[in-house]
């Protein structure tokens, strides 16, 4: 098959196959007598490896050394191992959507409180952080308990990661309260949004494709009402940012 036809099969678009060969992260076919690659199933299998790699937070360095070790093993083996990555998936979808059963009985019988749909882990993450000494902060904390409720792969990953080394988020967090009063065109503005979409990319739920057709950046705007507009361009710009890539 050739690369759109790979792109198409894992629901990505041959930007992010081509940003993956780019990297070295994806083997790259060589090329044909007829100047096209030729992909097979093992390029398939090695691509869906890297997204749900990277979706499970793992740096495309740390991805790369794994396609590396699957291509020295045998095919049974490597579909054997995503068979079992994939019962574990169906578990914790089981899981979710249990829990999100029960927050939505809890919210229609009004019980629910306000911080009873996030997940222990988010709730720890955002005790570290201090949310009530940063308006960043605190705007950022409502669009992460949605995002941790509702989406299919929600911040729980991320979260335990920041729990374990809560100094990144505490030093974004701080800069961003920094252009509280400053100009969106600020010369800070720029190298935070990179910082932001570098972690963003990382943590990209699963099936989301940056750049793709379901890809808007404009969807972030109605959450950026709240924000300096110095604080908004950052954001706006890691998401074009993440598009890019």
């Amino acid at each position: 098959m050739r690369i759109g036809e790979l792109a198409a099969l894992l629901g990505v678009s041959t930007r992010t196959v081509r940003y993956y060969h780019h990297q070295g992260v994806l083997p790259e076919p060589r090329r044909l007598t007829n100047g096209y690659r030729e992909y097979g199933m093992r390029d398939a299998i090695a691509l869906a490896r890297v997204r749900r790699l990277v979706a499970l937070g793992l740096s495309l360095d740390e991805a790369r050394d794994v396609i590396a070790d699957d291509r020295s093993r045998e095919l049974p083996e490597i579909l054997a191992e995503i068979d079992a990555d994939l019962a574990r998936q169906e578990h914790e979808i089981r899981l979710r959507r249990a829990r999100l059963a029960e927050v939505l009985r809890r919210a229609e019988d009004g019980t629910l409180g306000p911080d009873d749909t996030a997940s222990p882990a988010l709730l720890q993450f955002l005790r570290l952080v201090d949310v009530p000494a940063s308006e960043s902060a605190a705007w950022d904390r409502d669009m992460l308990m949605l995002m941790d409720t509702v989406a299919t792969d929600p911040a729980t990953t991320w979260a335990a990661e920041m729990n374990a080394d809560p100094e990144p988020a505490h030093e974004f967090y701080r800069r961003l309260d920094e252009l509280a009063d400053a100009d969106p065109g600020d010369p800070r503005v720029t190298p935070l949004a990179r910082l932001v979409a570098d972690f963003g990319v990382q943590h990209l739920p699963v099936g989301v494709d940056p750049g793709g057709p379901g890809w808007d950046p404009q969807a972030v705007e109605p959450f950026l009402d709240e924000l300096a507009p110095a604080q908004a361009e950052v954001i706006r710009q890691a998401v074009r940012m993440i598009g890019g890539r």
